[in-house]
């Protein structure tokens, strides 16, 4: 076991990170961030801060030699980062697992190699694979094989020539045309493995998302404990075929009943934000357990809850005059006693960014909605989740 005061390494700086290193710093642990952004949220709060890019081999080896072991909290540190840290130190997951989830490509090839379900896809590398695509995997999402998210890089295409169109407009970056199918909802699965195999896993929460973002996420999910359960089998098998040591998640497409694998994260996740209000262990600690070798926590809820994400637009105003920036009324939220606000810190809002959520908890499901509706309405995010 690597136990407290040894210092750990994140390489990310984001929310993700901010909260493991809160989660870190409450066991014990100090806790060294190495991020590019001079304003990065989790580095604000660390114990020191490696301002450089990821690939600065001198960077990397001070946090190597001052690090007993490293995580990170996205997906697109570059894979021969985690490889040649680990080569010092322990890192944790590994640069082979975060790989895979880095492609699209990858990530569905090692779906359908693990006979794990999933759409129908193709890989495209040219106009011409466009053209031979099959049938039905129109109408379809071509999606750009890395880094996006939140909606970005996808575009809706009816037949092939829209579907050129918009590689064209990707600027012929390799992609992945998934078929688009009739959703009836959308659940994901937050678990941590640790190195001898052992996995735990959170309640399944349902996702409602807004304009490609998370908007709303509900636990335990609107679906029945017997496709709850086979969610979570199912992401437990990613993580074995995986290798994986640390939190994963994995999101699913619920389609007539039926779960298909939309994608894994390498990492904590988004959904599984309510972990901190509503479980005896938070997504974080289970990060920070399984990365020293600890025994990994108690997952239960104690509570159902509703999260909530806040927008940069909630930042801005819109008046006869134009647009104006100023600070959310936070009040509206703090006059619900049963609402846990989180705000992360960042320098400036943006629409579509990140600020913040909030965990709305209570004993029964249905109310907890209730109530983070009225909390979303009273903040001002008007349209229907």
């Amino acid at each position: 076991m690597i136990l407290p005061p040894a210092i750990l390494g994140m390489l990310g700086g984001g929310q993700l990170g901010r909260f493991f290193v809160a989660a870190a710093h409450e066991m014990g642990y100090p806790v060294w961030v190495l991020d590019p952004d001079p304003h990065s949220p989790a580095a604000l709060i660390a114990d020191r801060h490696l301002l450089a890019a990821y690939e600065d081999f001198a960077a990397l080896d001070e946090l190597a030699q001052g690090c007993a072991a490293i995580s990170t909290e996205f997906e697109n540190v570059p894979a021969g980062t985690l490889d040649y840290l680990d080569k010092f130190v322990v890192v944790r997951p590994s640069a082979a697992a975060v790989s895979v989830c880095q492609n699209r490509i990858t990530e569905k090839t090692f779906l359908r190699d693990q006979a794990l379900p999933h759409a129908a896809f193709a890989a495209v590398h040219s106009e011409q694979d466009l053209r031979e695509a099959a049938a039905g995997l129109f109408p379809g999402i071509l999606k750009v094989a890395r880094f996006g998210y939140d909606g970005k890089g996808q575009a809706l295409v009816a037949n092939p020539e829209q579907a050129i169109a918009a590689f064209q407009q990707f600027k012929g970056e390799t992609c992945v045309l998934e078929q688009r199918l009739a959703l009836d909802y959308e659940v994901s699965v937050v678990l941590a493995r640790d190195e001898s195999g052992i996995v735990t896993s959170f309640p399944a929460a349902e996702n409602c998302h807004r304009k490609g973002i998370l908007d709303v996420s509900l636990v335990p999910a609107r679906a029945s404990t017997e496709l709850r359960a086979e969610a979570a089998a199912l992401a437990a098998r990613i993580a074995e075929g995986l290798g994986y040591i640390g939190t994963l998640a994995v999101e699913f497409f619920v389609v007539r009943g039926e779960l298909l694998i939309n994608e894994m994260a390498p990492r904590p996740h988004n959904s599984g934000h309510y972990t901190l209000d509503a479980c005896l262990t938070s997504q974080y600690e289970q990060q920070v357990r399984a990365l020293c070798s600890l025994p990994l926590g108690e997952t239960r809820a104690h509570s159902a809850a509703v999260m909530v994400n806040l927008l940069g637009d909630l930042w801005y105003e819109t008046t006869p005059a134009g647009h104006h920036y100023r600070e959310p009324d936070w009040s509206k939220l703090y006059a619900f006693p049963t609402l846990k606000l989180h705000l992360y810190g960042k320098h400036h809002a943006r629409p579509g960014r990140k600020m913040g959520h909030f965990t709305v908890l209570d004993g029964d499901p249905e109310r907890a909605r209730r109530v983070a509706m009225a909390a979303r309405a009273a903040i001002g995010i008007v349209d229907a989740p």
